[in-house]
């Protein structure tokens, strides 16, 4: 209830009479329910004033209670009208704020249901909330990355020549549920000149000996949080001509902007100090994309480490520290971790080998 209290108290500053909320991370963060999104309408109905209450359809309100949800909820039945649930409980309400993420076909019924009312975005009221983590949520960041570390370190049981990308990325994933997920979110395993798309999954390519492997992975635990971390393999062979020397910059990089990082510097300058370093070394071209993304509930959520980012970093914020260097056609690099803004400094939540790993042939 503590948070469904201070996501009230944040809506009503920003004179916001309700906060409407459906199925995805802010449900979950504000309740611990993460329902299925169903063509059926849940909503958690949050008024400034007032108590919450979950619409849910009636065939959800046992999954709804197993969740451990601790307001009242409010049952429809298939020929009801779900919406006129929500306006009944509402009352009369100058704006409420909807989820980010809500479908628009919610949207609009909605609006037609609440034709004088009007609609803004709570992302700025829950962003606020969700960036700043407690102490429960950091531990169980920090159990994530212990458990995304763990499959990093068998990476040499699945990561060899003359077996595909697709293969290698099968293992993996059953390695993620293995090792303390409850779900695989991605897993990116680019070999060789597949390295060089950053947002590459897995595919039928065969992997060579001196093939570098970038290795991006993650799920989301028990708990609700979420891991990820990206880590390099050479397996077996010799490096393509370049890439060493690359590596080393980027490795550099990472290092300065984890040193960089902490309480009282901003987002921006995170990314610029890595950034920096890798331009110095003639690389700045091939550095295609931000240094970082907050991460909690959601894989990618606020604060976005990037260049026009002027937000203070403070403690309790986490978020990737994930520089790369990209190759078209030929290789790509990236190093990620996972850290934590402190007191004093950071905490970075993973703890494998930063430079190039190689594995046997």
């Amino acid at each position: 209830m503590e948070r469904l209290q201070r996501a009230r108290e944040h809506a009503a500053q920003a004179g916001i009479d309700a906060l409407l909320v459906t199925p995805g991370a802010d449900l979950r963060y504000l309740t611990g329910y993460a329902a299925k999104p169903l063509e059926r309408l849940t909503c958690l109905v949050l008024p400034t004033e007032g108590d919450p209450v979950l619409v849910a359809p009636a065939l959800e309100v046992a999954a709804a209670e197993a969740s451990g949800i601790s307001c009242d909820i409010a049952a429809w039945n298939e020929t009801d009208d779900p919406f006129a649930l929500v306006r009944s409980l509402l009352g009369d309400v100058r704006r409420v704020a909807l989820d980010d993420e809500m479908w628009a076909s919610r949207v609009l019924a909605l609006r037609d249901a609440l034709p004088t009312t009007e609609q803004v975005l709570a992302g700025p009221v829950l962003t606020e909330l969700r960036m700043r983590k407690d102490a429960a949520e950091v531990a169980a960041l920090r159990d994530a990355g212990a458990a995304i570390d763990r499959v990093h370190r068998r990476m040499g049981e699945w990561l060899r020549p003359e077996r595909t990308e697709r293969e290698v990325g099968h293992d993996i994933a059953l390695a993620l549920v293995e090792e303390g997920h409850e779900s695989v979110d991605f897993v990116i395993v680019g070999s060789g000149p597949n390295g060089a798309s950053p947002h590459h999954e897995v595919s039928d390519r065969v992997i060579e000996a001196g093939d570098p492997v970038v290795v991006d992975i993650g799920g989301t635990t028990p708990a609700g949080y979420c891991s990820d971390s990206t880590r390099n393999y050479l397996v077996g062979g010799v490096p393509p001509e370049g890439y060493t020397e690359a590596y080393d910059v980027l490795l550099t990089a990472q290092e300065a902007q984890r040193a960089h990082a902490g309480p009282g510097v901003t987002a921006e300058s995170v990314d610029r100090v890595g950034r920096q370093i890798i331009a110095d070394a003639g690389y700045g071209d091939l550095f295609i994309h931000r240094t970082g993304h907050g991460i909690g509930v959601q894989t990618h959520e606020e604060p976005y480490i990037v260049e026009g980012n002027q937000r203070v970093l403070e403690p309790g914020m986490a978020f990737s520290i994930e520089p790369g260097i990209y190759r078209p056609g030929a290789w790509g690099a990236r190093i990620e971790d996972i850290a934590v803004v402190t007191d004093d400094g950071l905490e970075v939540l993973n703890s494998t080998e930063r430079r190039l790993v190689a594995l046997p042939a």
